[in-house]
């Protein structure tokens, strides 16, 4: 680190060594290469920065790639991931990596891209705001057709159901977000993550802070770009996951669903009756057939806006999103329905 650097962030109370950095993956060959060196390359001060990338037994070349960019950034290590899955990921790294001088866990995910300076500006943010965790915002993007409809169709209230960490302009204090940092001491109250969750570990650790006075901070001022699912099936199963996980939160913690929340649910619901029973009530073919026509209109409008065929993938994009998101989280409250009582 050059003396320049060391003065800006002695000055600003803030020391690239006390942050962690954990980057769950597994065969991220595609992403992960490009996601270091984001945060890695033209910026002296991350070298101060510890990297553990926990690997949950990748059978490309991930693995391999990080070893070889380690060798040339030695505060970049690797670890494995028995558990397989993110929560247990970013768990291992701060039980088995974390040290007395760290004070900031920084989470990244490969399959996002990041700006110059991300992982820093998140620590200051937490230490700036008093802040138990931060969230920032992610701006959806893609490569291919599919994605880049998915993509703009996040940019619509029918997509983020009105998350504020979704596309979103206004920093302020909310109760959840897009999981970035938390400050190591209200993480090891918690105990981290519920790896016991499918999906929505984010979600339930936010419940979890707010129970123990931890205060999340949002910051739209720091943004990255979020790789929307390259196919249908892929994108199917993550809000699949989703849906369940979502569930699983509100019955561990018996909390009330919000309204947005419950949107898919009754969307597929009266989509699947008004169908089943468009034989004796043909009205009802109405209600499935308007869902449609909206869904097909807003891929229209956002073709218009674009000046993109690929935005007509939106549609489809905001079916499966609504109807798997849906179908989870109805499956599993069905499956458990005992722990209602």
């Amino acid at each position: 680190m050059n003396a320049l650097s060391q003065s800006f962030y002695t000055a600003n109370a803030l020391d690239p060594r006390s942050v962690l950095v954990a980057i769950p993956t597994f065969n991220e060959e595609a992403h992960i290469a490009n996601t270091l060196q984001e945060l890695l390359d033209n910026d002296v001060a991350m070298l101060g920065v510890k990297i553990v990338v926990a690997d949950g037994g990748s059978t490309d070349r991930t693995c391999e790639i990080v070893s070889r960019l380690a060798e040339r950034y030695p505060n970049l290590e690797l670890i494995h991931n028995p558990d397989r899955i993110q929560a247990a990921a970013i768990n291992r790294v701060v039980e088995t990596c974390a040290e007395a001088h760290h004070e900031y866990l920084v989470r990244v995910d490969a399959h996002a891209k990041y700006p110059r300076g991300y992982v820093l500006r998140v620590a200051k943010a937490l230490m700036v705001h008093d802040a138990a965790a931060v969230a920032t915002v992610m701006d959806s993007v893609g490569d291919n057709c599919f994605q880049r409809g998915s993509a703009w169709a996040m940019e619509t209230i029918l997509g983020t159901g009105g998350s504020s960490h979704r596309g979103g302009h206004k920093s302020g204090y909310v109760d959840h977000g897009h999981h970035a940092g938390f400050r190591l001491d209200f993480w090891r109250q918690t105990g981290g993550y519920d790896t016991t969750f499918i999906a929505n570990e984010d979600a339930e650790l936010d419940y979890r802070l707010g129970m123990i006075g931890g205060k999340i901070w949002l910051d739209a001022t720091i943004r990255l770009d979020y790789i929307m699912r390259a196919t249908a099936m892929k994108l199917a199963k993550q809000y699949w996951n989703y849906g369940t996980g979502r569930a699983q939160t509100i019955l561990h913690h018996k909390i009330q669903p919000r309204l947005r929340q419950m949107m898919p649910p009754v969307i597929l619901l009266v989509n699947l009756f008004s169908i089943l029973l468009a034989t004796t009530f043909p009205m009802l073919i109405l209600l499935p057939v308007s869902y449609v026509l909206i869904l097909a209109g807003t891929a229209l409008f956002l073709a218009a806006k674009h000046r993109c065929k690929c935005a007509l993938m939106a549609a489809p994009a905001l079916f499966i999103m609504h109807q798997c998101w849906g179908a989870g989280f109805l499956v599993y409250m069905l499956r458990n329905v005992r722990r209602w009582v």
